[in-house]
């Protein structure tokens, strides 16, 4: 599966952001998605996770209350709603898939987990 990702943007602190990541090449049901960031100078880190179903999500304890991870098979879209932003939210935003045969609520917090990756969306929070 091929994904792009966009929405990204020049903000001010306290805006809202909504990232869209789109996939194409397989079908995008047979797949759980996530939400990834690196901000300059750190490690990748997790932001928010979806199951195959829709109906199971996670999410980054620290932005927790800020964010809303969805799906849209019928668009082979996941989003990710970003709420509140703050200067240290300043990061690349990546998308991720793993194409799973676990129950269908079942989703993915770790890195290494997914099996394909989006180029990623530049996300810049000035104060």
């Amino acid at each position: 599966v091929q994904l792009q990702a966009s929405g990204g943007g020049l903000v001010q602190a306290g805006d809202s952001l909504r990232l869209s990541c789109t996939a194409s090449g397989r079908t995008f049901s047979d797949y759980a998605l996530g939400w990834f960031r690196q901000a300059p100078g750190k490690e990748r880190e997790f932001v928010a996770a979806i199951s195959r179903s829709g109906l199971a999500t996670h999410y980054a304890t620290s932005m927790r209350e800020r964010l809303t991870i969805s799906r849209d098979d019928a668009k082979t879209t996941v989003y990710l709603q970003l709420d509140g932003l703050k200067p240290e939210d300043t990061a690349v935003y990546f998308c991720a898939a793993k194409r799973s045969s676990y129950n269908a609520n079942y989703y993915f917090r770790v890195d290494y987990q997914y099996d394909a990756w989006g180029q990623g969306t530049l996300v810049t929070v000035s104060s």
